[in-house]
């Protein structure tokens, strides 16, 4: 059975499909399976609004804890070449930390440098 994409408008599953059209039953809109495959791609924006894209520089702006480690990712860090990714728990930016190394970062808490 083919997956249905989730409303762009309020995110409920129950969509369907009627024509070119996809349906949503909660919300009523109604939108066509074009714009569906245009919203596949993945928008990843930082604190101020801002869209990321792969390659990007970003700073940190807050003081980040790390797992397993005693020191943290100080605010103001500069994170270069990062990569998008999708996560289901948030983390979005896949990157390479000086000090830290490798680690996913959530959005929320990075600017566009």
């Amino acid at each position: 059975m083919e997956q249905l994409p989730n409303c762009p408008k309020c995110g409920s599953q129950y969509t369907y499909e009627d024509g070119e059209l996809y349906i949503c039953p909660e919300c009523a809109y109604e939108w066509s399976k074009n714009e569906a495959a245009e919203e596949e791609e993945l928008v990843v924006k930082d604190a101020n609004g801002n869209i990321l894209q792969d390659g990007d520089t970003v700073t940190v702006i807050k003081d980040l804890k790390v797992k397993g480690s005693s020191d943290g990712i100080k605010v103001g860090t500069k994170i270069k070449g990062i990569r998008l990714v999708e996560g289901n728990d948030g983390h979005n930016i896949d990157c390479k930390v000086p000090g830290v190394g490798a680690i996913k970062l959530k959005q929320e808490f990075v600017k566009k440098a």
